[in-house]
């Protein structure tokens, strides 16, 4: 395609087979033949082999992972489901391999070492890490035990996402007419009756996507719409699922739960290792697993006045204006929507109004060009899907040095939620070629929706939205900007896990600029941006509920971290991780956890989404990402805009392009001059008060 990327639209379930099982081959080969070099071991006649045999077999199953994640269908997952455990054995066997291990180790000790450049021995000393934590110092006896677990885990957490892909999309509601439906907006109200076109239906058929799910209890009125709702979401893939339309007791995902964290327990054993949070921390910023729960507790102190505060306020409007005497689960997003509506005077609905997509990636662009000095311009690559965009990035010379591909709108087959993953990293190759990044960056906001002539209404999103689509594109910044040119350390490639949401996260904060907000605001009838009194009274709103929502977070990573640190799941029945997650919210939140709520059985980031005992990482990031953009508020009197590139260029530099070439801590200290400080994030999270 001129681009050495794959047309995705030719792509069928059964090339995944042959194309894998011929990179495997190929893969193995370069295997043994790196593992019996009798040579001295140098970069060229090891690592270099080695690792575009690996980048190939990766890029191919990669595209695979992507496809079952945004188009899947029965044959395609049967056919990953089919190379999986082949797959996951060849990486147990590089890992295990003693005497690759030792090639790697003659290398870092040899003089050939001085020679190699900070990012190459930063991939080797990796690498090594890598190869102990994957077992080749164990025995021989429990090198292939430990390759089952590899392999069990992978079978097992894709088995959880799908159950979940599967519930999710086995539900649907109809409403015959709307005599239920006051409240929702009217592009909510097209949006169901397309679907239920699409499923053959009459009336207003509603999903548990987050875009058909998440307005009803936001705005629909009918208390029990919101209940049924409600009740469905909590208990996908669990075994209550069935009684709320869910679909089969087979995608109940307890037992699984269990199988996964017993796996996990058993690899850090292996290892020597008290437990999977300790194993979880050797690649991380964070030292001690004890630094973790520390983190965690004293966040959690600093948010639960606040969030006690909220809660009061919360259950004092529901009495007086809704005539609500008991808030149920069902009824908080509602309550707290016309709570933030009476007291800032403005509805998210309203707001959302000014913010067609297109103009939000308008916006954006012109952030990300003006701070980081770089170009964006649209492109054509092969796509998987027609709603899909593709873009190239041009430095300051007009030289193309990345791709990414935008997939925004939610639909069936497609899973929830909005991430990036790289399609192809950057690296100098055998040849001396430059192979330049291209990045997948998906999200699941509504689709256009059709007016009665047959033309569509440009999809809006809400404020949130623009705040996700940020996230995600700082991630891709991460991957797409470095100039890094070894494999295994370019981009996000070795990235602390505990430090790779800065950029995301960073980037949020300029949702938050008027300045910004006109750029990617235009009202959808008006065309005019966004008023700067709406905006103030936005931004009035900001920290609305901060404590309820900090409080949440800390549950969430406080049950990963304690599943993963003190909870033994091999003396576990099957409703002990449920009676965990609920004594842990009990202990720190001021909600408690609706006994019908199996949320813990949706908990993809950290059962299927590499986040386990890793999702402290959001908080523990940003810190460092409120601290890095306080270098952009700083320089705000003087510069007279917080989109400035002699900051920017300092952040691309010193973070972004450096990738995972050195650890995160120097890069930090290198952008701001000093360790990071929390201060920033409690100025910006209005728990200051609280930090005395």
């Amino acid at each position: 395609m001129g681009h050495d990327l794959p047309d995705y639209s030719q792509i069928k379930a059964e090339h995944i087979a042959p194309a894998i099982s011929v990179l495997l081959e190929e893969a193995t080969t370069a295997l043994n033949h790196a593992a019996k070099l009798s040579d001295q071991p140098t970069w060229e006649n090891l690592i270099a082999p080695l690792e575009q045999a690996n980048e190939a077999l990766g890029r191919a199953w990669g595209v695979v992972n992507h496809l079952t994640s945004v188009a899947d269908y029965p044959e395609l997952r049967a056919e990953h489901a089919k190379m999986l455990p082949q797959v996951t054995a060849f990486s147990s066997a590089f890992n295990q391999n003693i005497a690759l291990y030792e090639r790697y180790k003659t290398l870092q000790s040899s003089s050939a070492w001085d020679a190699l450049s900070t990012a190459q021995k930063k991939d080797i000393d990796n690498t090594l890490r890598s190869f102990r934590l994957g077992g080749a110092e164990l025995s021989p006896t429990d090198k292939p035990i430990f390759a089952k677990i590899a392999q069990d885990l992978a079978k097992y957490c894709k088995n959880y996402s799908d159950h979940i892909l599967d519930a999710t999309d086995h539900f649907i509601h109809l409403e015959k007419d709307d005599s239920h439906l006051q409240g929702l907006p009217p592009e909510v109200l097209t949006a169901a009756q397309d679907l239920a076109l699409e499923k053959k239906l009459s009336g207003f058929a509603f999903s548990l996507h987050f875009p058909s799910y998440f307005p009803i209890q936001q705005l629909a009125d009918h208390r029990p719409l919101r209940e049924l709702m409600y009740k469905a979401y909590v208990t996908r893939a669990s075994e209550l699922g069935p009684i709320y339309g869910l679909g089969s007791k087979a995608w109940d995902n307890t037992q699984l739960m269990l199988q996964i964290l017993q796996l996990r327990q058993q690899e850090a054993h292996l290892l020597g290792l008290k437990n999977y949070a300790t194993l979880s921390i050797v690649p991380k910023m964070a030292n001690t697993v004890e630094e973790v729960s520390s983190f965690l507790q004293d966040f959690g102190q600093r948010a639960k006045k606040p969030a006690e505060q909220d809660l009061l306020q919360l259950q004092e409007f529901a009495r007086k204006h809704l005539q609500l005497d008991t808030l149920e689960p069902w009824d908080i997003t509602y309550a707290s929507e016309k709570l933030k509506q009476k007291t800032y005077l403005f509805s998210e609905q309203e707001v959302k109004q000014y913010f067609p997509l297109d103009q939000v990636l308008t916006g954006l662009f012109h952030v990300i060009e003006t701070v980081l000095q770089v170009k964006i311009v649209a492109t054509n690559l092969p796509v998987w899907h027609p709603d899909v965009q593709s873009f190239q990035v041009q430095n300051q010379h007009n030289q193309i040095i990345s791709h990414f591909y935008l997939d925004p709108y939610a639909r069936s087959g497609k899973r929830g939620g909005a991430w990036m993953d790289d399609a192809r990293s950057r690296q100098r190759q055998a040849n001396h070629d430059l192979q330049t990044p291209v990045a997948y960056l998906v999200c699941n906001f509504p689709a256009p929706s059709k007016n009665a002539d047959g033309t569509h209404q440009p999809a809006t999103i809400y404020h949130d939205d623009v705040i996700t689509l940020f996230h995600e594109f700082g991630h891709g910044l991460h991957h797409l900007l470095t100039q890094v040119d070894t494999l295994g350390v370019s981009g996000i490639n070795g990235v602390e896990w505990d430090a790779v949401e800065l950029p995301s996260q960073l980037m949020e904060n300029f949702c938050w600029d008027y300045e910004v907000i006109e750029q990617l605001s235009k009202h959808q009838d008006t065309q005019k941006p966004l008023p700067k009194d709406l905006f103030d009274k936005m931004l009035a709103a900001k920290n609305f509920q901060n404590g309820l929502f900090t409080l949440r977070q800390i549950v969430l990573a406080s049950v990963d971290w304690e599943l993963h640190a003190n909870f033994d799941p091999s003396k576990a029945n099957d409703g002990d991780i449920l009676t965990l997650a609920k004594k842990i919210n009990d202990a720190i939140h001021v909600l408690p956890q609706a006994d019908i709520s199996r949320w813990i059985n949706t908990f993809s980031h950290i059962f299927a989404g590499g986040y386990a005992a890793g999702y402290y990482s959001y908080k523990w990031a940003e810190v460092l990402s409120a601290d890095a953009f306080a270098a952009f508020e700083e320089q705000l009197s003087s510069f007279g805009s917080i989109l400035n590139p002699q900051v920017g260029i300092k952040y691309r530099q010193e973070i972004l392009e450096v990738g995972g070439s050195r650890p995160a801590a120097e890069s930090f200290a290198a952008f701001r001059g000093r360790p990071p400080r929390i201060d920033a994030l409690l100025r910006h999270g209005g728990l200051m008060d609280q930090a005395s």
